[in-house]
């Protein structure tokens, strides 16, 4: 199978070479997509750089800093045009562990479209969190699963594999979300669409080198529209049980 890994990035010049070089150890025959949004730190430079040496590699530069699911929502559209047919979501931070990849796509080997690379199932891990991130985050994952009836641990967890036959059922034209609420809303999604969805284990660190980019607006992002989508969930259920209440009621017409 055509791999693809997607790596979104912003001012990552100093973490993209190693991220390209233990991605291409782990998954030699997999393609890379690096999407770039305009960093002013010479990271698409870098890249390019790397191009004529690394098979496969490619690079999309944007103009500006447009958020994470603009950026896997290019890369997913890209990776479909070229004929691959597994995209991996991968950071290039090194919170996430290039060599976890075969583990990832091992379930999609074997007929799963979703691949979810896991801190909350047996086997995972998040060392040196504080008590307050951990709840944080596991509260986090505990409300949307519910809300939304996705049955996973890890809803917001950004290192994951999809195969093309799932985002060709996903509207990934209506995804708007970005940071956690990305995530979760492609879970959402996927399951909606009717994707068998697998979790396995990895090991999440936080990046060495650079800033991070999450914030307090993207965790708020991210709960207000669980509690949007959950709204919604809810009315479609009711209209659904109410219109087959009324069907039930109608009056049976007899055959003569």
């Amino acid at each position: 199978m055509r791999v693809l890994v997607i790596v979104p990035t912003y001012n990552e010049a100093a973490n993209i070479a190693g991220a390209i070089a233990a991605t291409r150890r782990a998954v030699p025959d997999a393609g890379l997509l690096v999407v770039d949004d305009g960093s002013p730190d010479g990271t698409a430079e870098v890249v390019e750089e790397l191009r004529s040496s690394t098979p496969d590699l490619h690079l999309l530069r944007r103009p500006a800093k447009s958020g994470l699911g603009s950026a896997y929502r290019t890369g997913f559209a890209w990776g479909i045009e070229h004929g691959y047919e597994v995209m991996v979501e991968m950071d290039a931070d090194g919170s996430h562990d290039p060599a976890a990849l075969p583990d990832l796509l091992r379930p999609i080997a074997a007929g799963s479209e979703v691949v979810i690379g896991s801190r909350y199932v047996p086997g995972g891990s998040i060392p040196k969190w504080k008590a307050h991130r951990h709840l944080l985050s596991k509260g986090g994952n505990v409300y949307a699963s519910v809300l939304l009836g996705l049955r996973v641990a890890d809803s917001t967890a950004g290192f994951r594999a999809y195969a093309a036959t799932v985002l060709a059922r996903i509207p990934l034209d209506k995804v708007r979300a970005e940071g956690y609420g990305f995530q979760i809303e492609m879970t959402y999604q996927a399951r909606l669409a009717g994707a068998s969805i697998v979790e396995v284990p990895i090991r999440f660190v936080d990046r060495q080198v650079g800033e991070s980019k999450m914030s307090s607006a993207i965790v708020v992002e991210a709960l207000v529209l669980v509690t949007w989508w959950a709204l919604g969930r809810a009315l479609r259920g009711a209209w659904r049980l109410a219109r087959g209440r009324r069907r039930a009621q109608r009056p049976s017409v007899p055959v003569p």
